[in-house]
């Protein structure tokens, strides 16, 4: 898709709408998550419609691809349902991409939210629907205050310019200062342009696939979890070595939380690993954003215009993601 097409923004959600719930990758271990989801949403000031087979199980897939595509090919399709919130991410998003319904996708403009293995569908739905969609959290976690106030800014009520994913506030005292939500400059400067990303590890599987976007002058955000920084090093790389990386105008990490060891690499710093490839680039970038597989997350649409502003730490939407 040109970097100079205008995506198609969703509606924005109003009181009392109807959210249709899908589970497109893995099912929870134990159902009793999803009906948790299903208060989470209501909590929320919203109905909920359960995709027909939410369910369903297939050992680690919530079901069989025919049957999670033509869940969320019906949610698009059914007028009752005004958004549609994903209740796991997991594994399996990918499967479905063939399955699925672009053009009632592209007719039928919803937002769609969740992270993880749903990069797959944020990034696909987008390219191939024109759709801005919308990694944020999945519907079986509680909604903190923070995420709460993110939420009603990106999906409920924006007003552009939108600062997304900063640090939630802190009380510094004596003694006391931010340790674990800090925000780095790797390389200063301010850039502007559309976001793309998300989980690292989705992100660098669509490379080579009709579902990569083209991230000529983008701003790339990134997160991840549970990998050594080997394998965070060895998919950045795989990023570059495919040419995308110097197509960006600016880089954004969020949260690469719970490293997995390794028993036979020798772990290498992750900031290092960061900085390397961000200055080769000689792009602005900087990590520490609240995004990803963290209790207090941002929502990040794909496919708006957003300002990084390496020098500040900040990232913020120009325009709103939602009509």
């Amino acid at each position: 898709m040109s970097p100079n097409y205008q995506p198609i923004k969703p509606a924005r959600l109003e009181p009392g709408q109807t959210i249709g719930l899908v589970t497109p990758a893995s099912p929870p271990n134990d159902p009793e998550a999803l009906r948790f989801a299903m208060d989470v949403v209501e909590s929320l000031g919203y109905r909920v419609k359960a995709a027909p087979h939410l369910f369903n199980r297939a050992g680690y897939l919530a079901g069989e691809d025919s049957v999670r595509a033509a869940d969320l090919n019906a949610l698009f399709a059914d007028d009752e349902v005004d958004a549609i919130f994903c209740a796991r991410g997991g594994y399996g998003a990918s499967r479905l991409l063939p399955m699925l319904n672009y053009d009632v996708m592209r007719a039928n403009p919803k937002i769609l939210l969740g992270y993880s293995d749903i990069t797959a569908l944020l990034l696909a739905i987008y390219t191939q629907a024109g759709l801005v969609t919308f990694h944020g959290p999945i519907a079986s976690q509680t909604f903190t205050a923070y995420i709460v106030e993110e939420f009603k800014k990106v999906l409920v009520d924006p007003q552009a310019p939108i600062g997304i994913g900063a640090p939630p506030p802190f009380e510094k005292a004596e003694g006391r200062v931010e340790k674990i939500n800090r925000i780095s400059t790797l390389v200063p400067g301010k850039v502007q342009g559309r976001l793309f990303g998300g989980n690292l590890s989705l992100v660098s599987h669509l490379i080579g696939t009709p579902y990569f976007p083209d991230m000529t002058g983008g701003i790339l955000f990134l997160e991840d979890i549970s990998e050594a920084v080997y394998s965070i090093d060895r998919m950045l790389t795989q990023l570059w070595l495919s040419g995308n990386l110097q197509k960006l105008s600016g880089l954004v990490f969020g949260k690469f939380t719970e490293h997995r060891q390794s028993e036979w690499v020798q772990n290498r710093l992750q900031e290092e690993v960061l900085l390397e490839r961000v200055r080769q680039l000689n792009i602005p970038a900087i990590s520490g954003l609240m995004i990803g597989h963290v209790e207090n997350q941002t929502i990040v649409p794909v496919g708006c215009v957003a300002e990084l502003n390496a020098d500040a730490g900040t990232l913020t939407l120009l325009e709103a993601p939602v009509r």
